[in-house]
């Protein structure tokens, strides 16, 4: 193979390409979706970001202005735990607008992340939503094919592929040479939405918040120059089978629906179909279920605490819970909340576990498809996958159970002994300080190493399929004809 020739087909595909008006039509056109995605994505990351930092504010401010009062109130007070937008979810939305963003945090119970936008939308939202990473997924994949799709098979229907052979050029040549040249115009068209994310990312990232934004960034970029080479090599190898360009057109097309549409579609509903979950109501009717079996913390006369009642007074050597040298009322209410927090866990890993099971449909798909596999590495890098929900839910009930843990730790060490249960009375108080002393709650952004192993499979899948084109292109070049 002579790299000059390659170089010469690839030169003349593209010149043969921007020729006519329509190609500067569509590139127009694709440049101002690109701008209107990435005003679009600024404006809802900084407008929800900002939205959901003041009333973190709002939530602790109304926490520290709480008088002096019994601590137990205050762990039934509670507060809210709002979830901050990654900066990269300017680019892919993700899962960002189903997921949800603000969970009320309480004693003795975890409440579901609720207020997401699909909560609020009318239906269109299952359409999906105009980012820069559905451009990149979805329509740069469409424009390629029309671009492509008659680059051999129209050289072949006209006899133009005979006169090529017959004057040196190579099958191997040709279908690199084209391959090559659709590439190069599959970069200049994903230019605009890869400068497009770096300007927004420098104007509006905070890479204090956001656990190693850059690197993120970079792989990203790596796996869509990986993905759009596929799709390049892809549609030349089409026209090359193809003995008209309208039967590549329609080949490819109908491949473009088998990945983007069926297959995905396809993974989600055996997903739910071979994995089903239960219902909200039947999930917490079974940890209530255990929690009764274990014991009521706010029953006295409850079976599992008289136990616990009597082998602490017989530790303490005493005969009267008042006589304790702390709030048994407080020792009592952090057993309880040990208990219903590690039934709540267990239940809570059990169904992580069932979506774990339905999401490997898609993950393992994504070794058949590179569009579901640049679909799931985006959104694992960017922040904005199922992962990255739950890791949010992870932190907020770890501070719900510190915060309900600290509340019984004030209950027992300040409030009198003396006082059997309950928490009322105005005696029976603890000094407000005590509440600005607690931190607030600070959402983390998942660690990149954690990022990176959820996309490690989508990564390893759009290699394989790198190295496949490679090698269809070598196995085309050996059977192809001229006619």
């Amino acid at each position: 193979m002579k790299f000059a020739n390659v170089r010469l087909l690839a030169l003349h595909f593209i010149r043969n390409a921007v020729q006519p008006k329509s190609f500067y039509l569509i590139y127009l056109l694709f440049v101002l979706l690109t701008v209107y995605a990435t005003v679009s994505g600024i404006q809802n990351h900084v407008v929800q970001n900002d939205i959901r930092k003041s009333y973190q504010v709002k939530a602790r401010h109304s926490w520290e202005a709480n008088p002096d009062k019994h601590p137990h109130r205050m762990a039934h007070f509670g507060t809210f735990a709002f979830r901050i937008g990654s900066p990269l979810g300017m680019f892919d939305y993700g899962l960002e607008s189903f997921t949800g963003s603000t969970v009320f945090l309480e004693a003795h119970r975890q409440n579901s992340v609720n207020f997401s936008d699909a909560s609020f939308s009318t239906g269109t939202l299952r359409f999906g939503e105009l980012s820069m990473a559905l451009l990149a997924q979805l329509v740069l994949p469409l424009i390629l094919i029309f671009i492509g799709f008659s680059s051999i098979a129209a050289d072949r229907q006209n006899g133009t592929l005979k006169i090529l052979i017959s004057q040196g050029a190579n099958w191997l040549e040709i279908l690199f040479g084209r391959s090559i040249g659709l590439f190069i115009l599959a970069l200049l068209f994903v230019l605009p939405v890869i400068l497009a994310t770096l300007i927004a990312l420098l104007l509006y990232g905070n890479t204090l918040t956001s656990n190693g934004l850059w690197w993120r960034f970079a792989l990203i970029v790596l796996g869509y120059i990986l993905f759009l080479f596929v799709v390049a090599v892809t549609t030349i190898l089409v026209s090359a089978q193809s003995k008209a360009p309208k039967n590549a057109l329609l080949r490819l097309l109908g491949i473009w629906l088998l990945m983007v549409v069926l297959l995905p579609k396809s993974a989600q509903t055996l997903g739910s179909y071979w994995y089903p979950k239960p219902t909200k109501l039947a999930f917490q009717s079974a940890i209530e279920k255990e929690e009764i079996q274990k014991g009521d913390s706010h029953n006295p006369d409850d079976p599992y605490y008289k136990k616990l009642r009597d082998s602490v007074l017989a530790v303490h050597q005493v005969d009267e819970v008042t006589d304790l040298p702390f709030n048994y009322g407080g020792f009592v209410m952090r057993e309880g909340e040990k208990i219903s927090s590690t039934l709540y866990r267990k239940h809570h890993a059990d169904l992580l576990k069932t979506y774990q099971d339905q999401n490997n449909m898609s993950r393992y798909m994504a070794l058949l498809n590179p569009y579901m596999a640049i679909k799931q590495l985006s959104m694992s890098l960017s922040g904005t996958d199922f992962s990255s929900y739950i890791d949010f839910q992870e932190q907020a009930d770890d501070y719900r159970y510190e915060l309900s843990q600290k509340m019984n730790e004030l209950q027992m060490q300040y409030i009198s002994p003396k006082k059997k249960s309950g928490s009322e009375g105005k005696t029976h108080v603890v000094d407000h300080e005590h509440w600005s002393a607690f931190p607030d709650f600070v959402h983390r952004a998942v660690p990149l190493k954690k990022s990176i192993a959820e996309a490690a499979l989508a990564f390893i899948s759009i290699g394989l399929w790198g190295f496949l084109s490679f090698g269809l292109l070598l196995l085309t070049a050996k059977k192809a004809s001229a006619l």
